[in-house]
C-alpha cells in the first residue's frame, strides 16, 4: 500500500510519507466567520474530510487543525453595521458552521484555534521576526522584509521581482517594498478596544498571513506534514505563511501543500455580485445533506467543480440508486452477522482504496461502488444470505467509512407499514387497481417501493 498525493509545491504527484511514520500533522486554513457557511466552504472541508478518512483508513493517526479567523476587516465593519461586537458576530457565524458542516457529516477537527486566544503567541512570533532582522516596525505597523527571504515564490511560482513591477502603485509609503506584508496593523481610528492589544510596536492587531502561521506551529510544531485549503489561498496566503514560518524556524514548514479546485456556478465564478452566491443553508433546504455531500465527491478534489440544480439532480438520482440497492440488501440479508469474503468482493475493495490511494480520488472511488451496487442487484435473485450480508457489510464500509455518507435510514412509521402491508395484501389477491392505489398513496408520503423477485416489497425514502 502506497498513498500519492498532489504536492502543491513541487507540482508533482509523489509518495506520501509523513514525518513519523505512522503520525500524520494536518493544518487545514478555516473560515473567517463574518458571513454563513457557502458552497466553496462545503467543497474545501468535504476534500479535507475524505483526506483525513482515508489517512485513517490506512493506518495513520491524525491529528487535524482547523483555525477561525475571528479577527478581521470584514468581521468588524460586519459587526458595526450589525452594531454587535465582533466576537459575537463571528459566533454567530462559527455556530452556522458546526450546524452546517455537521449535516454534512464532516467530521470535526481536534482543535479549532480562534486568532483572539492566540495573541500573545503571535506577538512573540512576530517579535523574534523583528530580532532577527526579518520584519520592520513603521508608525506602528510592522511589515515583512520580503527580500531578506531567500526561496519568497517557491509555491505560487512567483519572482520577487515580477511582484514589483506588477505591483500597482501603492499609497502606503510606510512599505520599502510594495511586497511587504502586514505582521502588525496598528489600531485606527473607530475601531473597537475588543480588536486592539498592547504590543512592543503600540496598540493594534495581527496581519491576515501571521495568525495561521502561528495557530499551526504552536499546535503541531515548526514542521507539519500537511497543509491545505482553497486553491485562492496559493498566493498571497500560504506563500506569506512559508515565508514568515521558515524565517522564524529555519525549518521546512509544510512537506505537502493540498489544494482543492473552485467552484463555479453555471460555468461562472461564485460571486454575491452576480446574484449566484449560494449558502450551504440554502442548499441544504433544498436538497438534502447525503445528496450535497455525493455531489461534492463527483469531482477530484483538485479538478474545478460547477454547481447547478442539473448537477445536484443527477447527484440525487445516482445516490437514489445506491440507496434502494442497499436497503433491498438489508431487507434480504435481515441482521445476518456470518459473512464469507470472495474474490469478486476483495477486488472492489481493493479497487475503491487504490482510487482513494490515488491522490484521494473520489470520483473513481464512487465509480467502484456503483460497481458493488450492480454485484447487488444481480446477487439479490440468487436469495444467498450470506452473500448478501457480505455484500451488505462492503456497502456500509465504502459508502459511510470511507466516503462519509450516511447510510439511508427508514423510520418504522406504522401508517406507511400499514399501507404496505395492504398494498402486499391486494397484490396477493391480485386486486391490481387497489394496490396501484396504495402505491399511489404511498408515494404521496415521499416513499417509493421496490417490488422484489420473491413477491416481498421493500419501501426506500426518496431523496
Amino acid at each position: 500500500m502506497s498513498i500519492k498525493v498532489y504536492n502543491s509545491l513541487t507540482d508533482k504527484k509523489e509518495e506520501f510519507k509523513p514525518q513519523k511514520e505512522n503520525f500524520v500533522s494536518m493544518y487545514v486554513c478555516g473560515i473567517t466567520p463574518y458571513d454563513f457557511v457557502h458552497l466553496g466552504h462545503a467543497r474545501a472541508y468535504t476534500a479535507f474530510d475524505i483526506i483525513k478518512r482515508h489517512l485513517k483508513k490506512r493506518g495513520f493517526e491524525v491529528k487535524h487543525i482547523q483555525n477561525f479567523t475571528d479577527i478581521d476587516d470584514k468581521i468588524i465593519k460586519r459587526a458595526q453595521e450589525k452594531n454587535i461586537s465582533p466576537a459575537a458576530l463571528a459566533d454567530v457565524y462559527i455556530k452556522d458552521y458546526f450546524e452546517q458542516t455537521d449535516k454534512l457529516n464532516i467530521l470535526r477537527a481536534d482543535k479549532y484555534p480562534r486568532v483572539a486566544e492566540t495573541m500573545t503567541e503571535i506577538i512573540n512570533f512576530i517579535k523574534v521576526l523583528y530580532d532577527n532582522g526579518f520584519a520592520y516596525q513603521k508608525n506602528g505597523d510592522v511589515y515583512f522584509s520580503v527580500d531578506k527571504f531567500k526561496g519568497y515564490g517557491k509555491l505560487s511560482k512567483r519572482k520577487i521581482e515580477d511582484l514589483k513591477s506588477g505591483a500597482r502603485v501603492d499609497v502606503n509609503d510606510d512599505k520599502v517594498s510594495p511586497v511587504d506584508f502586514a505582521l502588525w496593523k496598528r489600531t485606527k481610528d473607530g475601531e473597537p478596544d475588543s480588536v486592539s492589544w498592547d504590543s512592543p510596536w503600540g496598540k493594534g492587531r495581527p496581519g491576515w498571513h501571521i495568525e495561521c502561521s502561528v495557530m499551526s506551529s504552536s499546535i503541531l510544531g515548526d514542521a507539519i506534514d500537511i497543509h491545505g485549503g482553497g486553491l485562492d489561498l496559493v498566493f498571497p496566503h500560504h506563500e506569506n505563511e512559508i515565508a514568515q514560518s521558515e524565517a522564524k524556524s529555519g525549518k521546512q514548514f509544510v512537506k505537502y501543500w493540498i489544494h482543492n479546485g473552485f467552484v463555479t456556478v453555471n460555468k461562472e465564478k461564485m460571486s454575491k455580485s452576480l446574484g449566484n452566491f449560494f449558502t450551504l443553508k440554502d442548499i441544504l433546504q433544498k436538497y438534502d445533506a447525503r445528496v450535497v455531500r455525493y455531489y461534492l465527491l463527483t469531482q477530484h478534489y483538485k479538478s474545478p467543480l460547477d454547481f447547478s440544480d442539473i448537477s445536484l439532480d443527477g447527484a440525487k438520482n445516482a445516490l437514489q440508486g445506491l440507496d434502494d440497492a442497499y436497503l433491498r440488501l438489508s431487507s434480504a440479508s435481515g441482521k445476518t452477522k456470518e459473512i464469507v469474503k470472495d474474490e469478486d468482493l476483495l477486488s472492489i475493495r481493493d479497487n475503491f482504496l487504490c482510487a482513494l490511494d490515488d491522490d484521494f480520488n473520489s470520483e473513481k472511488a464512487l465509480s467502484y461502488l456503483h460497481e458493488l451496487k450492480n454485484l447487488a442487484l444481480k446477487e439479490i435473485f440468487k436469495k444467498d444470505i450470506k452473500r448478501l450480508a457480505s455484500i451488505r457489510v462492503l456497502f456500509e464500509e465504502l459508502l459511510l467509512d470511507s466516503l462519509g455518507i450516511q447510510l439511508p435510514r427508514l423510520k418504522n412509521e406504522a401508517d406507511i407499514q400499514d399501507l404496505l402491508k395492504k398494498r402486499n395484501e391486494a397484490r396477493k389477491s391480485k386486486n391490481w387497481d387497489k394496490a396501484d392505489s396504495l402505491r399511489k398513496a404511498i408515494d404521496e408520503k415521499g416513499y417509493k417501493i421496490i417490488d422484489n423477485p420473491d413477491g416481498s416489497s421493500v419501501l426506500t425514502k426518496k431523496i
